[in-house]
């Protein structure tokens, strides 16, 4: 039996509002949709499997900020829903997980707090999963706007070894861009690597999606998260049926 490749949709949150961001830079944010707690409803009722939730203004302050619009969403929805963005703590996990998230990612603090982000991968297990955000090979932190000199297979697999059991990788070149997808990064991160990895940035159209599924036949990929191709129309919103 062939295996299932999720097809995340992504709902990025800025301000209140759903927006995509071009290669992580807040000064080129285009507004989508300006309720969320709607949006979410739209792709649960077009079958998504899960949704991909980004807290850009918590990624950029330190600290989660849109609580409130994450707990309408998992209300209003029936979806496993994974956040990320301004994670930075043990508590920052847990009040996202009463709220009702199945998987809190983490990132910064997994670069700049070894030994923190090592008790929480090793406490939480499957409820948290790395996020390895990368520009030009090297690991980004803070809402994309640093760039470490730490090579990102390098960091992998040191996660790997501290607990972590899944990974989001996203290559920021591509994000918001609609160039289709880089497979070479992620092939080596796959082969860095052997646990769960969930991919973002550069998808197109259904191309590409059937590219990241022939791999996922092979590899350990998981899933893809998609934002642009589906908010612009060049994939469409009926993927789901498709497969």
């Amino acid at each position: 039996m062939n295996k299932r490749l999720e097809i995340i949709p992504a709902i990025d949150l800025l301000g209140g509002r759903a927006v995509r961001l071009l290669q992580g830079d807040y000064q080129q944010a285009t507004a989508y949709h300006n309720d969320p707690i709607a949006l979410a409803r739209h792709w649960a009722m077009r079958k998504a499997p899960r949704l991909h939730l980004v807290d850009l203004d918590g990624a950029k302050a330190g600290e989660p900020m849109q609580f409130e619009i994450i707990r309408q969403i998992c209300t209003a929805v029936a979806l496993p829903i994974q956040v990320g963005g301004g994670v930075r703590s043990r508590a920052h996990v847990d009040a996202l997980l009463d709220v009702g998230v199945e998987r809190v990612i983490l990132g910064t603090a997994a670069l700049t707090d070894p030994d923190l982000a090592r008790k929480i991968f090793q406490h939480y297990g499957e409820r948290v999963a790395l996020a390895l955000d990368v520009r030009a090979e090297r690991v980004a932190i803070s809402g994309w706007q640093t760039v470490s000199n730490t090579h990102y297979l390098a960091f992998a697999q040191q996660m790997v070894e501290e607990g972590v059991r899944r990974i989001v990788f996203t290559n920021i070149a591509l994000d918001g861009t609609l160039s289709g997808v880089e497979l070479s990064p992620l092939q080596a991160l796959l082969e860095a690597v052997f646990v769960p990895v969930i991919v973002s940035g550069g998808v197109r159209d259904e191309e590409d999606i059937q590219r990241l599924n022939a791999l996922a036949q092979t590899t350990s990929l998981e899933g893809v998260v998609v934002g642009k191709a589906l908010y612009e129309g060049t994939l469409p919103d009926t993927i789901w049926e498709a497969l």
